[in-house]
């Protein structure tokens, strides 16, 4: 996804994508008044995997997708994806989540801001030339303030922020993606609680972008902001419910019917991801 807040953070050494990401260094009301401008810098990215993978219980198999037996690690998606549509590419992916209470990890030193985004999106993993994504960003600060914003975002473009809708704690947002060719999409935040709804039509920012509907994806993620990972919140917990994801071919699909993806930074992996029947729980553990 983007993020269209603009960091001016501390940063990650660019030598290593599993390096642990430093406090960011601007204030919230400096960032956000960024965010809203024209130096948009948040960006979601394709996932970086690592290579690591552990085997794990079954996770609920259906009638689509044999038993999942192995978690893979990444440093900056946690969640579920399906890799591949069993018929058709994937057209549309939505899902529903209650707002978290964002704070500091336990243990961190010092001031400093924390992000983490929850999103849904098609493409990004196996198929990484673009991902048209939607969702809400999570901040919190040192201090114990928080805010969070809502956007859309055509990768490699930029995230940017939707006007027009508020965010809280506690409630209750659905976020769709949707594509109507491999260049165009429709973005679409609701929040549930409030009765506000926007969306967003989009193109491929460039002709090399286009969607290859081969992924769908729930994702919490640690995004980038100035070309580094910016510090990671502890968002507790996210579940997506009403997971779904279409095809083209008319199908429908759930994370139950793709992989298991945890975020691992450095040698300590700081999520713990359950999937259900139509439903995926991403946890923060630090």
């Amino acid at each position: 996804m983007q993020f269209t807040a603009a960091f001016a953070a501390a940063v990650l050494s660019a030598t290593t994508v599993l390096a642990a990401p430093q406090p960011m260094g601007h204030g919230l009301e400096a960032r956000m008044a960024a965010r809203r401008g024209a130096n948009l810098n948040h960006l979601s990215q394709p996932i970086k995997k690592n290579g690591k993978t552990a085997q794990i219980a079954g996770v609920n198999a259906t009638a689509n997708a044999p038993t999942k037996t192995e978690v893979e690690y990444s440093s900056n998606w946690a969640g579920a994806v399906i890799e591949e549509p069993p018929s058709g590419t994937f057209t549309a992916v939505s899902g529903k989540f209650t707002v978290p209470t964002p704070g500091v990890p336990s243990g961190s030193s010092g001031a400093g801001e924390y992000a983490a985004s929850a999103w849904v999106g098609i493409d990004g993993d196996t198929y990484g030339n673009a991902i048209l994504q939607t969702g809400v960003d999570f901040y919190a600060t040192s201090s114990g303030s928080y805010s969070f914003d809502a956007w859309y975002e055509w990768y490699p473009d930029y995230a940017y922020n939707f006007d027009g809708i508020d965010i809280s704690v506690g409630d209750v947002i659905t976020v769709t993606v949707e594509s109507s060719s491999s260049s165009a999409g429709t973005a679409v935040v609701e929040n549930e609680t409030t009765g506000q709804r926007v969306s967003k039509s989009l193109t491929a920012p460039e002709s090399s972008a286009t969607l290859g509907g081969q992924n769908a994806e729930w994702i919490v993620e640690d995004f980038e902001s100035n070309g580094s990972l910016v510090s990671f919140a502890d968002f507790g917990s996210v579940t997506f419910t009403d997971a779904t994801a279409e095809t083209s071919s008319g199908g429908s699909y759930g994370p139950s019917d793709g992989s298991v993806i945890e975020i691992e930074q450095g040698s300590t992996v700081l999520t713990s991801v359950s999937v259900g029947s139509g439903e995926v729980t991403v946890s923060y553990t630090g």
